[in-house]
């Protein structure tokens, strides 16, 4: 899954990162709404993560502004506004979410996997399909109730598919939930990921559409 962090404080932004990345989430970030604006119109994103006091664009009129556009991504605002009438402006303003600094970082996690789930349709936290099982909670994957060990990429390719049995990713869409900007991109890599897990899972679990990418078949 890739998510867009919105964070103009150094600290803060370098301990989110990390937590995110020890989580498997390929980041990138911005410091400032205008960056904020350009990567929301070059990039797709599984969540926005979106801090309000902003250098050169408030990121109020950076929610308002994705929101106009139609843009169903979501976001979740994270910021030091903590007055009753800022809550209610951001979600009012199209946010998902909203949790005041400081805040822990583990609650901030279990925030993103429940927005997530949300945005693949799915209640459950835990993603269960064909006998393969993901707890995005605490990273554990198994097939029939026998643990597997996934590699974080392996993870990455795998969660969105299982998410959403049935719908077709491309090679591309699969290579934005690998790779953050700063990240250097194979040219084989997804295949490479494919072919392990249809090792580690069983050859059936992913099926290769020609010419348009990888599904998790519903049935």
């Amino acid at each position: 899954m890739r998510i867009l962090l919105v964070e103009d404080d150094p600290m803060i932004g370098e301990a989110v990162l990390d937590a995110l990345r020890a989580e498997h989430y390929a980041v990138d970030w911005v410091r400032d709404g205008a960056m904020a604006d350009t990567a929301l119109a070059t990039g797709t994103y599984d969540l926005v993560l979106l801090d309000l006091g902003l250098p050169r664009r408030d990121g109020l009129d950076v929610l308002r502004g994705l929101r106009a556009k139609k843009s169903a991504v979501p976001v979740l605002v994270a910021t030091a506004r903590d007055a009753i009438g800022d809550r209610i402006a951001g979600l009012d303003a199209g946010a998902d979410d909203y949790v005041v600094k400081p805040y822990d970082t583990h609650e901030l996690l279990a925030r993103i996997r429940a927005l997530l789930r949300r945005s693949a349709g799915r209640g459950e936290p835990v993603y269960s399909h064909k006998g393969v099982t993901l707890d995005p909670a605490t990273r554990q994957a198994s097939v029939h109730g026998e643990p597997v060990k996934l590699s974080a990429r392996e993870w990455a390719v795998l969660e969105p598919m299982l998410a959403r049995p049935g719908v077709v990713f491309s090679r591309a869409q699969l290579e934005e939930k690998l790779y953050g900007w700063k990240d250097e991109v194979s040219s084989n890599a997804v295949e490479v990921y494919v072919h392990g897990l249809r090792r580690k899972l069983g050859a059936d679990l992913i099926q290769t559409v020609r010419g348009l990418g990888y599904v998790v078949p519903r049935e």
